[in-house]
């Protein structure tokens, strides 16, 4: 028997993970292995969509939601060089030199994520995202050691699933689906027929 018991309140970001996505001419994608991304900080994403009301008899007859997935930022202790390759487009010289390509395309790729709570961890995925560059910064040392974080600003879209014939955005998973939840982070979960 399923675990009913919900969540009161979130906290705890962990088990950052990214899959590299090729998106299909039909608007599916296919991933690579989920690769993990350690130092995650914060995430801060914000719906992305807008309410359309249509007036009749003089009030707010009906009204229209879009879904435009999500925007914002991932703070990380340091972007990892082999995210900044695979994702963002970065090369390296054959002496190791890792340089910005101005010509290069960055990737599309899931986003993978935990948020604790005070009864079960529930794991996200985000199907169709893509990376900003981080800024460039840091600052002086001085009598406290304070480190300096990296950003980068994370557009999440949707992507077609075949297998249900409609556009998905994300989808998330609790304790309560044990078999999918062992193996959230092992392959990028595609959701199956719709329930109830």
């Amino acid at each position: 028997m399923a675990d009913t018991a919900n969540n009161k309140i979130k906290f705890g970001l962990s088990n950052v993970y990214y899959a590299v996505a090729t998106i299909a001419a039909d608007g599916s994608a296919t991933y690579g292995a989920p690769v993990r991304i350690p130092g995650a900080v914060n995430l801060s994403l914000e719906p992305q969509g807008e309410n359309t009301p249509f007036y009749a008899d003089n009030i707010v007859y009906y009204t229209s939601a879009s879904n435009a997935g999500y925007e914002g930022d991932l703070e990380i202790a340091l972007i990892p060089e082999f995210f900044k390759k695979d994702v963002l487009g970065y090369a390296e010289d054959v002496n190791g030199i890792l340089y910005e390509d101005v010509d290069a395309k960055a990737k599309n790729f899931a986003l993978l994520f935990q948020f604790e709570g005070d009864v079960k961890a529930v794991r996200h995925v985000l199907y169709n995202c893509t990376a900003t560059r981080p800024s460039i910064e840091s600052e002086t040392k001085t009598d406290s050691t304070e480190p300096t974080t990296e950003k980068i600003t994370v557009t999440a879209t949707s992507v077609y699933n075949a297998g249900i014939e409609k556009n998905i955005v994300k989808a998330r998973c609790t304790k309560d689906q044990a078999a999918q939840y062992a193996a959230w982070f092992e392959s990028i979960y595609q959701p199956a027929a719709q329930g109830a």
